[in-house]
């Protein structure tokens, strides 16, 4: 399996290569930094798969299919393409500038926009592919200081769900997937532009990115429409089709404080909006220590199948059951 990640040197996108690297794929690595990007390619080759690093920027329409053809020509066709890359600014909307709207809507949504276009041009012809949307639980039910990145989210939703239409008006077997997360540990809270007072952190709870590259890896091997991933994306999705207005409320009192840790931001703290920090920056942040490594909800997500035919069972027996128990 040949499979391409944006966004591929840090965070989920850093996890969901290992998870690939694991059970053979060969990669390829999209990401604008080339330290993070070359430890990314040691650690797929380090476990026995090939992988291509290319420096791109996935807001540039060009670059990305530039990449795409690299891809093709060195690792082979194109099996799987996994949009990831994301940039946010953690602000006010009054504080916002419009070229920093711009800017995260060119990478999360138009990134994610420019690399299907990519996978469909070469995935069509052939009629087979997967193209995994690595959304957000933000997708449906958008919080404070982060207009810019629900909003993009939210576009991505959107999009795809036109494009899912066609490919089944077409009879197409390119399959389309969204994968929507919680709160993860990942570098982005070190990295991303904000104005707050204090360092950034997910809402919590927060889990493991190693939990959204399992969601990623199933969804590739069983695509289906979405993947919800951790209790607190169904929360926030089933509860804005029902409270969305109590939400608002909840969120004005608690979503400040919930994106903040009580330390201070440094004076001299990079963000990624422009430019990449330096550095190979891994798939963790700093909340290892409360970080879950586990989500019950997402096994019974991936397992529903065998969970329903247990159930089913189940049923059955007690419906023979309680039948013996009248005639007796």
């Amino acid at each position: 399996m040949v499979a391409v990640v944006t966004g591929a040197s840090a965070g989920v996108g850093r996890a969901t290569v290992r998870a690939l690297a694991a059970k053979g794929a060969h990669l390829g690595l999209i990401a604008r930094g080339m330290e993070g990007l070359e430890a990314t390619k040691s650690e797929v080759e380090a476990l026995g798969g090939r992988a291509i690093a290319i420096s791109a920027d996935v807001s540039k329409a060009g670059q990305i299919d530039r990449a795409a053809e690299r891809i093709e020509k060195e690792l082979g066709p194109i099996d799987v393409w996994i949009n990831n890359a994301m940039a946010t600014v953690v602000s006010p909307v009054k504080k916002m500038l419009p070229e920093e709207y711009e800017r995260v809507t060119e990478v999360t949504y138009l990134g994610f926009v420019y690399g299907t276009l990519s996978a469909l041009r070469r995935m069509l012809p052939r009629n087979r592919g997967v193209i995994v949307q690595v959304g957000s639980a933000l997708a449906y039910r958008s919080i404070p200081l982060q207009s810019a990145y629900c909003a993009a989210k939210h576009a991505i939703v959107g999009f795809t769900e036109s494009l899912r239409c066609e490919l089944l008006h077409d009879r197409s077997k390119v399959k389309v997937t969204m994968v929507h997360l919680p709160g993860l540990n990942t570098p982005q809270f070190a990295c991303a532009k904000t104005r707050l007072p204090r360092q950034l952190q997910p809402v919590p709870p927060i889990f493991q990115p190693e939990i959204a590259a399992r969601a990623v890896v199933h969804a590739i091997e069983h695509p289906r429409r979405e993947l919800w991933v951790g209790m607190p994306t169904v929360k926030a999705i089933v509860g804005n089709r029902f409270i969305a207005g109590w939400l608002d409320r909840y969120l004005a009192f608690t979503g400040y404080r919930a994106q903040q840790t009580g330390e201070p931001i440094r004076d001299d703290r990079p963000d990624n909006l422009w430019h990449p920090v330096h550095g190979d920056h891994g798939a963790h942040g700093t909340f290892d220590a409360r970080a879950r490594q586990r989500s019950p909800q997402l096994w019974a997500s991936m397992n529903r199948g065998a969970l329903t035919m247990l159930g089913l069972g189940a049923l059955t027996l007690l419906g023979a059951w309680l039948g013996s128990k009248r005639k007796s």
